[in-house]
Protein backbone atom coordinates (compact mmCIF):
# COMPACT_ATOMS: atom_id res chain seq x y z
CA UNK A 1 0.00 0.00 0.00
CA UNK A 2 1.34 3.67 -1.15
CA UNK A 3 0.91 6.38 1.70
CA UNK A 4 -0.26 9.70 0.23
CA UNK A 5 1.12 13.00 1.69
CA UNK A 6 -1.36 15.37 4.14
CA UNK A 7 -2.09 19.05 2.17
CA UNK A 8 -0.09 21.24 3.81
CA UNK A 9 -1.76 24.28 5.76
CA UNK A 10 -0.32 28.41 5.64
CA UNK A 11 -2.56 30.46 7.75
CA UNK A 12 -0.98 32.97 5.85
CA UNK A 13 -3.15 32.21 2.42
CA UNK A 14 -6.95 32.72 3.25
CA UNK A 15 -9.18 33.12 0.50
CA UNK A 16 -8.76 36.57 -0.01
CA UNK A 17 -9.36 37.14 -3.89
CA UNK A 18 -8.02 41.16 -4.18
CA UNK A 19 -5.71 41.19 -6.62
CA UNK A 20 -1.86 41.06 -4.77
CA UNK A 21 0.31 44.34 -4.17
CA UNK A 22 3.06 44.23 -6.09
CA UNK A 23 4.72 44.14 -3.05
CA UNK A 24 3.44 41.58 -1.00
CA UNK A 25 3.54 39.13 -4.94
CA UNK A 26 6.70 37.32 -4.20
CA UNK A 27 6.25 36.88 -0.62
CA UNK A 28 2.40 35.52 -0.89
CA UNK A 29 4.13 33.20 -4.08
CA UNK A 30 6.48 31.49 -1.45
CA UNK A 31 4.17 30.96 1.08
CA UNK A 32 2.04 29.52 -1.19
CA UNK A 33 4.68 26.91 -2.85
CA UNK A 34 6.39 26.72 0.41
CA UNK A 35 9.51 27.98 -0.49
CA UNK A 36 12.49 29.58 1.91
CA UNK A 37 15.15 29.68 -0.61
CA UNK A 38 16.84 32.78 -2.15
CA UNK A 39 15.30 35.05 -4.97
CA UNK A 40 17.83 35.25 -7.65
CA UNK A 41 18.32 34.83 -11.02
CA UNK A 42 20.04 31.62 -10.98
CA UNK A 43 19.78 28.23 -12.07
CA UNK A 44 19.55 26.74 -8.75
CA UNK A 45 16.96 28.84 -7.87
CA UNK A 46 15.18 28.25 -10.89
CA UNK A 47 14.82 24.46 -10.21
CA UNK A 48 13.99 24.82 -6.93
CA UNK A 49 11.28 26.71 -7.57
CA UNK A 50 9.98 24.64 -10.27
CA UNK A 51 10.47 21.79 -8.11
CA UNK A 52 8.12 23.87 -5.31
CA UNK A 53 5.85 24.79 -7.22
CA UNK A 54 4.68 21.81 -9.15
CA UNK A 55 4.43 19.91 -5.67
CA UNK A 56 2.23 23.04 -3.84
CA UNK A 57 0.20 23.79 -6.76
CA UNK A 58 -1.62 20.76 -8.15
CA UNK A 59 -2.68 20.32 -11.99
CA UNK A 60 -6.39 21.00 -12.20
CA UNK A 61 -8.71 22.08 -14.73
CA UNK A 62 -12.10 21.48 -12.97
CA UNK A 63 -13.42 25.35 -13.73
CA UNK A 64 -13.62 24.01 -17.36
CA UNK A 65 -14.97 20.72 -16.58
CA UNK A 66 -18.17 22.51 -14.43
CA UNK A 67 -18.56 25.28 -16.74
CA UNK A 68 -17.22 28.27 -14.82
CA UNK A 69 -15.09 29.47 -17.90
CA UNK A 70 -10.92 29.86 -17.03
CA UNK A 71 -9.68 33.42 -16.22
CA UNK A 72 -6.03 34.15 -17.53
CA UNK A 73 -5.48 37.48 -16.50
CA UNK A 74 -3.12 38.27 -14.07
CA UNK A 75 -5.22 39.55 -11.11
CA UNK A 76 -7.44 36.05 -11.65
CA UNK A 77 -4.65 33.72 -12.09
CA UNK A 78 -3.00 35.28 -8.59
CA UNK A 79 -6.82 35.31 -6.67
CA UNK A 80 -7.29 31.58 -7.71
CA UNK A 81 -4.20 29.81 -7.26
CA UNK A 82 -2.51 31.86 -4.68
CA UNK A 83 -5.71 33.59 -2.56
CA UNK A 84 -7.74 30.67 -3.03
CA UNK A 85 -4.79 27.89 -3.31
CA UNK A 86 -6.49 26.25 -6.48
CA UNK A 87 -4.48 24.36 -9.18
CA UNK A 88 -5.12 25.02 -12.68
CA UNK A 89 -3.80 24.46 -16.17
CA UNK A 90 -0.88 25.51 -18.04
CA UNK A 91 -1.74 29.21 -19.65
CA UNK A 92 -2.85 29.53 -15.62
CA UNK A 93 0.59 27.72 -14.00
CA UNK A 94 3.14 28.95 -17.01
CA UNK A 95 1.33 32.82 -16.84
CA UNK A 96 1.86 33.01 -12.79
CA UNK A 97 5.54 31.21 -12.81
CA UNK A 98 6.40 33.51 -15.80
CA UNK A 99 5.74 36.67 -13.77
CA UNK A 100 7.28 35.23 -10.88
CA UNK A 101 10.66 34.63 -12.56
CA UNK A 102 10.36 38.23 -14.07
CA UNK A 103 10.34 39.69 -10.98
CA UNK A 104 13.00 37.89 -9.29
CA UNK A 105 15.11 39.32 -12.47
CA UNK A 106 15.02 36.18 -14.31
CA UNK A 107 15.38 36.99 -18.22
CA UNK A 108 12.32 34.96 -18.95
CA UNK A 109 9.48 34.29 -21.53
CA UNK A 110 6.43 32.73 -22.65
CA UNK A 111 5.80 29.98 -25.73
CA UNK A 112 3.26 28.46 -26.99
CA UNK A 113 3.12 24.90 -28.80
CA UNK A 114 0.78 22.04 -29.85
CA UNK A 115 0.53 19.18 -27.56
CA UNK A 116 1.69 15.43 -28.84
CA UNK A 117 1.02 13.63 -25.70
CA UNK A 118 -0.46 10.38 -26.34
CA UNK A 119 -0.78 10.80 -30.88
CA UNK A 120 1.11 8.71 -32.87
CA UNK A 121 3.87 10.64 -34.86
CA UNK A 122 1.55 11.00 -37.95
CA UNK A 123 -1.33 12.56 -35.99
CA UNK A 124 -2.99 16.11 -37.34
CA UNK A 125 -2.03 18.90 -36.05
CA UNK A 126 -3.32 19.70 -32.89
CA UNK A 127 -4.67 23.79 -32.05
CA UNK A 128 -1.54 25.89 -29.86
CA UNK A 129 -2.73 25.01 -26.59
CA UNK A 130 0.25 24.52 -24.68
CA UNK A 131 2.09 27.38 -23.16
CA UNK A 132 5.82 26.77 -21.36
CA UNK A 133 8.47 29.37 -20.18
CA UNK A 134 11.81 30.01 -21.64
CA UNK A 135 14.79 31.25 -19.79
CA UNK A 136 18.27 32.41 -20.44
CA UNK A 137 20.71 32.05 -17.90
CA UNK A 138 24.12 33.42 -19.11
CA UNK A 139 23.59 33.09 -22.93
CA UNK A 140 21.97 29.81 -22.29
CA UNK A 141 18.15 29.02 -22.69
CA UNK A 142 16.35 26.64 -20.13
CA UNK A 143 12.88 25.48 -20.76
CA UNK A 144 10.56 25.12 -17.77
CA UNK A 145 7.24 24.09 -17.49
CA UNK A 146 5.18 23.54 -14.65
CA UNK A 147 1.44 23.06 -16.12
CA UNK A 148 1.75 19.89 -17.99
CA UNK A 149 -0.16 17.54 -15.74
CA UNK A 150 1.05 14.26 -14.71
CA UNK A 151 3.80 14.03 -17.23
CA UNK A 152 5.11 17.42 -15.79
CA UNK A 153 8.96 18.35 -16.78
CA UNK A 154 10.35 17.96 -12.62
CA UNK A 155 13.52 20.19 -13.68
CA UNK A 156 14.66 22.68 -16.13
CA UNK A 157 15.59 21.70 -19.20
CA UNK A 158 18.60 22.82 -21.61
CA UNK A 159 17.41 23.85 -24.84
CA UNK A 160 20.86 23.40 -26.53
CA UNK A 161 21.42 19.55 -25.98
CA UNK A 162 19.66 16.98 -27.68
CA UNK A 163 20.81 14.16 -25.64
CA UNK A 164 18.87 12.71 -22.69
CA UNK A 165 18.36 14.70 -19.39
CA UNK A 166 17.86 12.59 -16.88
CA UNK A 167 16.00 13.69 -13.85
CA UNK A 168 14.33 12.06 -10.53
CA UNK A 169 11.20 11.01 -12.42
CA UNK A 170 12.03 10.27 -16.05
CA UNK A 171 14.08 11.38 -18.82
CA UNK A 172 13.53 13.96 -21.23
CA UNK A 173 14.98 14.73 -24.64
CA UNK A 174 14.50 18.61 -26.41
CA UNK A 175 15.14 18.40 -29.98
CA UNK A 176 15.30 21.51 -32.04
CA UNK A 177 13.61 21.09 -35.80
CA UNK A 178 13.50 23.93 -37.43
CA UNK A 179 11.40 26.71 -35.78
CA UNK A 180 10.19 24.27 -33.57
CA UNK A 181 11.45 22.40 -30.09
CA UNK A 182 10.10 18.53 -29.79
CA UNK A 183 10.11 17.53 -25.90
CA UNK A 184 9.75 14.09 -25.47
CA UNK A 185 9.80 11.91 -22.25
CA UNK A 186 11.47 8.26 -21.79
CA UNK A 187 8.18 7.02 -20.17
CA UNK A 188 8.36 2.79 -19.92
CA UNK A 189 11.27 2.55 -21.84
CA UNK A 190 9.71 4.48 -24.95
CA UNK A 191 10.40 8.01 -26.04
CA UNK A 192 7.08 9.59 -26.22
CA UNK A 193 6.33 13.56 -27.26
CA UNK A 194 4.72 15.70 -24.83
CA UNK A 195 4.71 18.54 -27.11
CA UNK A 196 6.29 20.95 -29.71
CA UNK A 197 6.86 24.45 -28.87
CA UNK A 198 7.11 27.25 -31.48
CA UNK A 199 10.64 29.46 -31.11
CA UNK A 200 9.28 32.91 -31.20
CA UNK A 201 6.99 34.41 -28.38
CA UNK A 202 3.32 34.85 -29.20
CA UNK A 203 1.90 37.91 -29.10
CA UNK A 204 -0.45 37.67 -25.39
CA UNK A 205 -3.85 37.07 -27.95
CA UNK A 206 -2.57 33.56 -28.64
CA UNK A 207 -2.45 32.76 -25.07
CA UNK A 208 -6.34 33.70 -24.95
CA UNK A 209 -7.27 31.76 -27.85
CA UNK A 210 -5.86 28.34 -26.69
CA UNK A 211 -7.09 29.15 -23.73
CA UNK A 212 -10.78 29.88 -24.97
CA UNK A 213 -10.26 26.17 -26.81
CA UNK A 214 -9.02 24.25 -24.47
CA UNK A 215 -11.27 25.52 -21.76
CA UNK A 216 -14.70 26.14 -23.66
CA UNK A 217 -14.43 24.15 -27.28
CA UNK A 218 -16.65 20.94 -27.10
CA UNK A 219 -13.67 18.64 -28.04
CA UNK A 220 -11.23 19.79 -25.31
CA UNK A 221 -11.14 16.43 -23.04
CA UNK A 222 -11.16 19.17 -19.91
CA UNK A 223 -14.97 19.47 -20.92
CA UNK A 224 -15.19 15.97 -20.05
CA UNK A 225 -12.61 14.39 -18.35
CA UNK A 226 -11.78 15.49 -14.00
CA UNK A 227 -8.26 15.55 -14.26
CA UNK A 228 -5.64 16.46 -11.59
CA UNK A 229 -2.23 15.66 -11.29
CA UNK A 230 0.79 17.04 -8.75
CA UNK A 231 4.66 15.54 -8.64
CA UNK A 232 6.53 16.20 -5.62
CA UNK A 233 10.20 14.61 -5.30
CA UNK A 234 9.09 11.11 -4.29
CA UNK A 235 6.02 10.68 -6.38
CA UNK A 236 3.68 11.65 -9.04
CA UNK A 237 -0.04 11.50 -8.51
CA UNK A 238 -2.55 11.45 -11.67
CA UNK A 239 -6.40 11.69 -11.58
CA UNK A 240 -8.64 10.92 -14.44
CA UNK A 241 -11.66 10.70 -13.77
CA UNK A 242 -12.45 7.66 -11.20
CA UNK A 243 -8.75 6.49 -11.78
CA UNK A 244 -5.98 7.19 -9.35
CA UNK A 245 -2.33 6.45 -10.11
CA UNK A 246 0.56 7.10 -8.27
CA UNK A 247 4.15 6.40 -9.53
CA UNK A 248 6.99 6.41 -7.13
CA UNK A 249 10.51 7.57 -8.32
CA UNK A 250 12.08 4.11 -7.36
CA UNK A 251 9.98 2.48 -9.86
CA UNK A 252 6.45 1.51 -7.90
CA UNK A 253 3.17 2.15 -8.90
CA UNK A 254 -0.24 2.24 -7.34
CA UNK A 255 -3.58 2.29 -9.47
CA UNK A 256 -6.93 2.12 -8.34
CA UNK A 257 -10.60 3.06 -9.01
CA UNK A 258 -12.53 5.62 -6.61
CA UNK A 259 -15.96 6.20 -5.82
CA UNK A 260 -16.88 10.07 -5.66
CA UNK A 261 -16.53 10.16 -1.78
CA UNK A 262 -12.91 9.11 -2.53
CA UNK A 263 -12.56 11.50 -5.46
CA UNK A 264 -13.68 14.32 -3.36
CA UNK A 265 -10.98 12.68 -0.20
CA UNK A 266 -8.30 12.46 -3.04
CA UNK A 267 -8.85 16.01 -4.58
CA UNK A 268 -8.08 17.29 -1.03
CA UNK A 269 -6.00 15.46 0.23
CA UNK A 270 -3.49 14.55 -2.37
CA UNK A 271 -4.09 17.49 -4.78
CA UNK A 272 -4.48 19.58 -2.00
CA UNK A 273 -7.88 21.59 -3.57
CA UNK A 274 -9.99 22.93 -1.12
CA UNK A 275 -13.27 20.93 -2.67
CA UNK A 276 -16.16 23.46 -3.34
CA UNK A 277 -19.76 21.73 -3.30
CA UNK A 278 -20.96 22.63 -6.93
CA UNK A 279 -18.15 20.28 -7.98
CA UNK A 280 -19.90 17.65 -6.37
CA UNK A 281 -22.09 16.93 -9.63
CA UNK A 282 -19.00 16.34 -11.61
CA UNK A 283 -17.31 14.52 -9.29
CA UNK A 284 -20.41 11.95 -9.59
CA UNK A 285 -20.10 11.62 -13.02
CA UNK A 286 -16.66 11.15 -12.59
CA UNK A 287 -17.01 8.05 -10.38
CA UNK A 288 -19.13 6.26 -12.55
CA UNK A 289 -16.85 6.84 -16.27
CA UNK A 290 -15.35 3.67 -17.88
CA UNK A 291 -11.29 4.73 -19.09
CA UNK A 292 -9.92 3.12 -21.93
CA UNK A 293 -6.50 3.27 -22.21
Amino acid sequence: MLHYPAAPTDPADGDDASPDAADAFLPRYFARIGYSGAAAPTLEVLAALQAAHIAGIPFEAIDALTGAGIDIGADAIDAKLIGQRRGGYCFEQNGLFLRVLQAIGFAAEGLIGRVRWMLPDDAPPTPRTHMVVRVTIEGRPWLTDVGFGAAVPPQPLAMDREEAQPTRHESYRVVRHRDEWQVAALIESEWRTLYRIENAAPPAIDYELGNWYTSAHPESHFRHQLIAARTTAEARYGLRDNRLTTRLIDGRSDRRYLTADEIERALSEIFLLPVRPHWRGAIERAATAEIVG
